[in-house]
């Protein structure tokens, strides 16, 4: 297994001994006949390689020292620092963890930036890190472009697409944006990511987008060093994948090389700056140090393979093109890398005594900021509609988003049909055609590339409310939400932020049509997300003034929510007999909102408090009305958000009657109630709790759905019961 000693003396020895050069040229000359890369420029790609390749040495020093936790290295892959060296500095950058290389030589473009520090301070889960403040080792700051990721198996590239088409989206709505209206985004990741589902659709997308002629300026670079951890990638497999896809330029390049790297990269740039096309740049390199610290490669990677890619050494082979065209002599080459090793060492020697994150308010400090004062003044500052009859569900959300629309310039709304169609149950209908297809649009069918759409809009400056047609379409797509959108500002320091409103069409009780694909109630994979909010409204007047809370919480605090919208209820009129209009509602004043985590109380019974939500909170409000007839007085409590949960409230109107009955639409295994009681139980409830639910199950198609599904008879005896045990 090659160590990191051996690549170090491998460097030394080798260069140490390359016959010298010519007499020294001139540094602004090109390196090499027919290129474009000057002789200052491979200097510097030297110097932030050899950055980071001595970083990757103390990375693991530092382990050993017991003060380093991060030891995925960028050994082997340096040449991206001929990549960054090919770009401009206000171009945003999502960086595969093996881009370090490429994070140095961004750092020499911009004064005050010492990437060494950056990555060693990272290593060490440093508080004093200036992107993630220690609560991971990332590649990201905001002075370079350069958005932090966490573990990018791809998982960034429908960002990357978002954001190549959220800068020019900007500029055309005049929303004002981080980066310059001739940016390229770039995006770089692994061979072995590229079979990850969300690659395949991402590059899909990417193909598809530039296809219609849209433009993109997007410049996709796989690193591609032949193996995934252990699992070699076919040889050939990345040019046969990627080479002739409609909509997408393919460069291939040396990665090893310096000079073809950058006269490979300064092409691809030019390309998707000028020609505003995307362009998959692919890189042959090595890969050095195994996967991480802890792999032993030499237990499936021959000596022979070791060996050959120690000849390919892109370290070694930038110093013995610098000493060929007489930039540098031999001896002059490995002082250089020397002496470069002996300042990284002394960084690393500092960050061992600098200090870690130590209390569970500094760690979540930045994951979901709270303004809502803030909020509240945004949602009064606003203009609103004044609607004067009555309005349903579907007709409120309409209402509102034009309303929002109206109120501000760089709210986008999107998803599949939302546009001339008007979404499936005509939510969105006529958007379109007032506010035109720059920020009212349909996209392809595809979950995790709406998300990332809004998530780089965000990063942009838009404001997006995409739209995912049915719940259960959502589950293919959750890390987009998880691992994406509610990371960012917890791994930026609230320095990076990707506001969103995600509309999603959920929950059940369609009269049988659609089966579990249109009829899901399964939220608890979103409950589990830290920081995110869900907001669950039920009655028209509640959803005109979530949604202005929730844009006023994505445009303060950056918020990341997602919004519930039950079908069943979209055109529901009536509330106890067919004509009483008792489930429309008045449309709300212009200044009307709902803080986050406030529920919302019906009636002043106190015999027993029923607490819930969504399709939950007609069905209470029927069975309170013949409770009533049989002398139980219950008082009904909307939850409205599911996150933040309304715990002072519900504990509130639990305590008024002693006797808590929550009727839950959603499984019973993972579903809302169970967060309730124990939030209940937290706060010291020493009343009576009870629960019912819809089954453990799936929702089958016609009749057999109502056989799993909670109803009313089922809530009005679970009262009854509930009120006569006391």
């Amino acid at each position: 297994m090659t160590t990191t000693a051996d690549l170090d003396q491998h460097f030394i020895q080798t260069v140490g001994g390359l016959p010298g050069g010519p007499a020294r040229p001139d540094a602004a000359a090109p390196v090499r006949p027919g290129s474009s890369l000057d002789g200052d420029t491979l200097l510097a790609i030297f110097d932030a390689q050899a950055q980071s390749r001595h970083l990757d040495f103390a990375a693991r020093w530092m382990q050993q020292q017991g003060r380093g936790f991060y030891t995925i290295s960028s050994a082997g892959h340096e040449g991206n620092a001929a990549v960054a060296a090919a770009l401009r500095p206000s171009d945003p950058a999502l960086l595969h963890y093996r881009s370090g290389a490429f994070y140095c030589a961004r750092a020499h473009q911009v004064a005050g930036v010492d990437p060494v520090k950056d990555v060693l301070l990272g290593v060490a889960g440093s508080v004093d890190e200036p992107i993630a403040g220690g609560r991971h080792k990332v590649l990201g700051r905001a002075e370079l472009s350069v958005i932090p990721l966490t573990s990018t198996i791809a998982s960034q590239l429908p960002r990357a697409l978002g954001v190549a088409l959220g800068v020019g989206r900007a500029a055309k709505l005049k929303v004002d944006c981080p980066w310059p209206r001739d940016a390229v985004t770039i995006a770089s990741f692994g061979d072995a990511s590229v079979n990850h589902s969300t690659a395949v659709g991402a590059i899909n997308a990417v193909c598809y987008t530039a296809y219609q002629g849209i433009p993109v300026p997007l410049l996709l670079v796989c690193e591609d060093n032949g193996i995934g951890i252990s699992v070699p990638t076919p040889r050939g497999w990345i040019a046969a994948a990627y080479r002739d896809r409609p909509g997408l330029d393919y460069l291939a390049a040396d990665g090893c090389d310096p000079v073809a790297t950058y006269d490979a990269a300064v092409t691809a740039a030019w390309t998707a700056r000028v020609k505003r096309r995307p362009v998959f740049l692919h890189l042959t390199v090595v890969r050095f140090l195994g996967h991480a610290g802890s792999d032993a490669e030499s237990a499936y990677r021959s000596p022979a393979e070791l060996a050959a890619d120690l000849e390919r050494d892109p370290l070694v082979a930038t110093a013995a093109t610098a000493v060929r065209c007489g930039l540098l002599t031999p001896g002059e080459a490995v002082a250089r890398y020397v002496a470069i090793g002996g300042l990284v060492h002394e960084a690393a020697e500092k960050a061992l005594g600098s200090r870690p994150l130590d209390s569970a308010a500094e760690v979540m400090r930045p994951l979901a900021p709270r303004h809502p004062d803030r909020v509240a003044e945004v949602v009064r500052r606003r203009p609103a509609n004044v609607v004067a009859e009555p309005v349903t569900l579907a007709q409120a959300v309409n209402l509102a988003l034009a309303e929002l629309l109206d109120a501000e310039p760089g709210m986008c709304v999107f998803g599949e049909d939302v546009g001339r169609k008007g979404g499936v149950y005509g939510v969105t209908k006529g958007l379109q055609r007032r506010f035109g297809p720059a920020r009212v649009f349909d996209t392809l069918l595809d979950e995790q590339s709406i998300l990332g759409l809004a998530l780089g809009g965000g990063l942009t400056g838009l404001l997006p409310v995409p739209e995912i047609q049915y719940l259960a379409y959502l589950h293919n797509a959750e890390d987009q939400i998880r691992g994406e959108a509610a990371t960012q500002q917890f791994f930026s320091s609230g320095q990076f932020r990707n506001p969103m409103v995600l509309r999603v069409a959920g929950y059940a009780y369609q009269k049988g049509f659609g089966g579990h694909f249109h009829n899901d109630n399964a939220v608890g994979a979103l409950r589990d997300i830290p920081g995110l909010v869900i907001a669950s409204p039920s009655r028209p007047d509640d959803a005109v003034a979530m949604l202005r809370t929730c844009l006023a919480a994505a445009a303060v605090d950056g918020s990341v929510c997602v919004f519930l919208e039950p079908i069943a209820l979209y055109h529901t009129r009536d509330l106890h007999s067919d004509g009483d209009g008792g489930w429309l509602a008045p449309y709300p004043r212009p200044d009307a909102h709902v803080p986050l985590g406030r529920a919302r109380t019906y009636g002043e019974g106190r015999d027993l408090t029923v607490v819930t939500f969504g399709n939950g909170l007609r069905m209470s409000l029927r069975v309170g009305k013949r409770l009533a007839i049989r002398g139980i007085g219950a008082r009904v409590v909307d939850l409205r958000w599911l996150a933040p949960l309304p715990a002072d409230d519900v504990l509130h109107e639990a305590r008024a009657t002693g006797r808590v009955l929550i009727v839950d639409e959603t499984r019973r295994t993972g579903g809302v109630a169970e967060g309730v009681v124990t939030a209940l139980v937290d706060a010291g409830y020493r009343g009576t709790i009870s629960r019912v639910t819809s089954e453990d199950s799936f929702v089958p198609l016609g009749q057999a759905a109502d056989a799993v599904l909670l109803d009313e008879p089922t809530i009005e005896k679970a009262a009854v019961d509930l009120v006569q045990a006391g």
